[in-house]
């Protein structure tokens, strides 16, 4: 029977009396540490949870992250509000704050959510890290002086580097790195341009590791996915794939469910995918409330083993169920439910296969 690999993309909603301590924790009401009490017992649940699902591999649901794109630079004193903005389809938005002096550092590395997971599961735990291209944002247009662009990037690829390195040397099953942005950067500027700079910059990375240490590094891209809305689900999966499996990653975790013109994405799949490369398609669409059944899912799988070599075919969520800590648009119990039913449609798949 062919084996088909199935893992979690990462977040997991917060529970209700986490997301009411995180607030109360803002207006100075709780200490931090019964903010970080509560952030272990959420972590404990999610992970229990998320074993009884018959989920292989687990993650910590990032109970603790401010975001999954923040949490490296949380608490640190030279950033001002004045960011990027990141506008979303339903019309709002996110904005990152900016760096208002050099040098940067990390404050916050994802070893530290890896070593709390691994308290609480014997069973396999993977990690997601933000990408240098997310990071890369923080540095103003205007510049900064006496810290020029190019000692920032420096630092940068040093930190990111680091944020992987602690995690692989902490036993992590993997690392994910969220590429979020690669498909807004078409929207963005649809010549291609800037995308390729997020290539390079995440290639620059990836480049410090041996090929056996970038078989356990991934790269995670969706269309984003915050309160049930999307940035960049217009962008054509067939502008973005030959640049992205140009990066020097083991796999790949491509959001999937959500898109309408499946066979096409799986055509540009099969047309890009280099060998070595491993596809974790997304079988789960995280923006509809509505649970698969395991049979649709394995539906999917068979219909991508048509065109993906089943070597090199795996199985996810299309994204996070709450990459950001205040988006409760999923309730927690439905995440699970779906989580299961992916674990339960990959093994029919693999019965067929």
């Amino acid at each position: 029977m062919a084996t088909i690999p199935t893992e979690p993309i990462g977040s997991i909603p917060r529970p209700a009396y986490l997301q009411q301590a995180m607030q109360a924790y803002t207006k100075a009401e709780i200490s931090s540490d019964d903010l970080a009490r509560l952030f272990s017992q959420a972590t404990r649940e999610t992970i229990i949870s998320l074993e009884g699902t018959g989920s292989p591999v687990i993650s910590d649901g990032e109970q603790s992250k401010p975001s999954f794109a923040t949490y490296p630079i949380h608490g640190l004193l030279n950033l001002g509000s004045e960011g990027v903005v990141i506008p979303f389809e339903d019309g709002h938005t996110r904005q990152l704050p900016v760096l208002t002096s050099g040098p940067f550092r990390y404050r916050n590395f994802a070893v530290g959510y890896l070593r709390e997971a691994r308290k609480h599961t014997a069973l396999p735990v993977k990690q997601a890290v933000i990408s240098a291209s997310a990071m890369s944002l923080l540095y103003p247009v205007a510049g900064i002086d006496g810290y020029p662009q190019s000692q920032f990037i420096a630092d940068l690829l040093d930190q990111a580097e680091a944020d992987i390195r602690k995690c692989l040397n902490e036993r992590a099953y993997n690392v994910q790195i969220d590429f979020t942005e690669a498909r807004l950067a078409l929207k963005l500027d649809p010549s291609q341009g800037l995308l390729q700079q997020f290539i390079s910059l995440n290639n620059q990375v990836l480049d410090r590791f041996t090929a056996e240490e970038r078989s356990r590094i991934g790269i995670h891209t969706c269309p984003g996915g915050d309160h049930d809305s999307t940035h960049s689900a217009d962008v054509p999966y067939q502008d973005l794939l030959p640049l992205f499996f140009q990066l020097n990653a083991g796999n790949f975790y491509l959001e999937y469910a959500g898109e309408k013109d499946k066979i096409s994405v799986l055509e540009s799949i099969r047309h890009n995918i280099r060998p070595g490369q491993r596809v974790f398609l997304g079988v789960t669409d995280v923006l509809n409330p509505r649970i698969e059944t395991p049979e649709e899912i394995r539906d999917l799988l068979l219909q991508a083993a048509e065109y993906i070599p089943l070597n090199q075919l795996g199985s996810t969520d299309d994204c996070g169920f709450s990459p950001f800590a205040d988006d409760i648009s999923t309730a927690r119990e439905i995440a699970f439910e779906k989580i299961r039913a992916r674990v339960e449609g990959t093994k029919l798949a693999e019965a067929k296969l």
